[in-house]
């Protein structure tokens, strides 16, 4: 298969693959990353034999984190096979092949990172996994999915309670509030789900499709509906909150390897009132 930027591919079986998020030192979410998804669903899409895919990170502190806000000038532009913006066009079209596709977390996800997953079939989750919207702490707002799926997966007030927090849920909290399918200890993550991924796999591609076809119909919000969070994030960034937020955060150490990244929900909910005169 081609190489990626910043994940790969490895087919354990013509129906099981594998896909690693690798972009050292944090798995920050890239431009490079927004074009190659939807190029990565095309392949998928196109694979008969393929049944189920299973994501992870090969960096055990970072699952996938949020979008590398020193590149937003960079954000492509252009729109997928689907008319819509290639993030979009991504992640929707992920929802609705017929193909299982499942999220091993190990570490942080936040933002897009976390709206990438939420997009995803089901989510697996070790007990030391943390998951956060950061955004609206730095003058923005999710952008990815995060305001779309988050409802459907926690409910309306707790959806809230995430998306305005801006705070880090450890795995434990994340699957009682419906984040995730399940957490289990460390130890147990990777039998828990490559084997329900390899029993997935051997069962018939036509009664998978239809299962997950059928499901979609109540659980996936609009491609429009994300498509107009998306658009609000993107303008979002020339907000005055964001302005003045952005830079402080970056300062202190945002997009960089240290205890900042480490510890977002933390320190967002310790940064300085830039408002204050």
């Amino acid at each position: 298969m081609k190489p990626w930027t910043h994940f790969s591919v490895v087919a354990e079986t013509r129906r099981l693959w594998r896909i690693t998020f690798d972009n050292p030192p944090i798995n920050l979410v890239s431009p490079e990353t927004l074009t190659e998804l939807p190029r990565l669903v095309d392949q998928l899409a196109v694979d008969s034999e393929l049944r189920v895919v299973v994501f992870e990170s090969g960096n055990p502190d970072y699952f996938l984190n949020h979008y590398d806000t020193s590149r937003v000038a960079e954000t492509p532009r252009e729109l997928g096979a689907s008319g819509y913006p290639l993030l979009i066009d991504a992640s929707t079209r992920l929802s609705r092949l017929p193909v299982v596709s499942i999220a091993k977390i190990r570490g942080r996800v936040r933002g897009v990172g976390s709206e990438l997953t939420q997009a995803m079939d089901m989510r697996f989750a070790s007990v030391g996994a943390l998951f956060g919207q950061p955004e609206t702490a730095n003058g923005n707002l999710p952008g990815g999915g995060g305001l779309e799926h988050l409802p459907l997966l926690l409910g309306r007030a707790r959806a809230l309670e995430v998306a305005l927090s801006s705070d880090d849920y450890p795995g434990e909290l994340a699957e009682r509030y419906g984040w995730v399918n399940r957490t289990v200890p460390d130890g147990e993550l990777d039998s828990l789900v490559d084997d329900l991924a390899r029993r997935i796999s051997s069962f018939d591609k036509e009664s998978i499709a239809a299962v997950k076809q059928q499901v979609n119909r109540y659980t996936l919000p609009s491609a429009d509906d994300l498509k107009s969070s998306y658009d609000l994030y993107l303008s979002s960034f020339g907000w005055p909150g964001s302005k003045r937020r952005l830079p402080a955060a970056s300062a202190a150490g945002r997009n960089q390897p240290g205890d900042y990244e480490l510890r977002l929900g933390y320190h967002l909910g310790r940064q300085p009132d830039v408002d204050s005169p």
